[in-house]
């Protein structure tokens, strides 16, 4: 087992909130070194349990390259917080959305340079479809590179309740997908587990630049 493979926890005292915070944390610290979360952008979660429901968020606004364990929140299915310091993400709507749409373990999402570009030139069209690459293979299911990932683009609207329900409607209408966009924004994507999330965010952001640079070219990087 890895690192940052914590499976979606069955006994709600298999992992601690402290030890699942932990490892978010230093993915997210990943994330941004890798260009994928600067600044205060991408938020995090995991189930913690399911009986009482309780999810574990970043806490808002925070500088995601010294994100630790004490910056995350735990919160029950309506968005109040149980335990912790600061406020949820306006984006958990967001996650609880995922959650309830794919009973998944665990949400992350990013704001790549690519996603963000990729998101506004196929925003008309609903969504992106990428399909012939090897690298498609690591999404979960996925046994060829001839699958079409289709990846759903919604407008970045500030209204989150109505856009929870979209997504959700979404998922539930398109139980093959894996991850979505948000125009001009980034990226959702997630997995059972920690592990499992974070290498679909890895297929997604190497899938996401090669389109990038084959579309806009290659911009270069400090």
């Amino acid at each position: 087992m890895s690192y940052f493979s914590l499976p979606m926890p069955r006994d709600p005292k298999s992992h601690s909130g402290a030890a699942l915070a932990t490892k978010l944390a230093a993915c997210g610290r990943e994330f941004h070194s890798r260009r994928w979360a600067l600044g205060t952008s991408g938020n995090y979660s995991a189930v913690l349990q399911r009986q009482p429901w309780r999810l574990l968020i970043t806490s808002s606004g925070l500088d995601k390259s010294a994100l630790s364990a004490k910056d995350f929140l735990e919160i029950d299915r309506r968005a109040t917080v149980l335990k912790g310091n600061g406020k949820p993400s306006a984006e958990t709507l967001l996650h609880l959305a995922v959650v309830r749409a794919r009973s998944v373990g665990c949400v992350l999402h990013t704001h790549s340079v690519w996603s963000t570009l990729l998101s506004e030139r196929y925003e008309p069209q609903g969504g992106l479809a990428i399909s012939g690459y090897e690298m498609l293979k690591g999404l979960e299911g996925v046994k060829t590179h001839e699958h079409r990932e289709w990846i759903p683009i919604f407008a970045n609207d500030q209204d989150i309740p109505s856009l929870a329900t979209k997504v959700e409607a979404e998922l539930n209408r398109d139980p093959a997908s894996h991850g979505f966009l948000l125009s001009g924004h980034g990226l959702y994507t997630w997995g059972e587990d920690l592990a499992q999330a974070r290498r679909h965010i890895e297929i997604f952001e190497f899938l996401f630049e090669v389109l990038g640079r084959r579309e806009f070219g290659s911009p270069n990087h400090a």
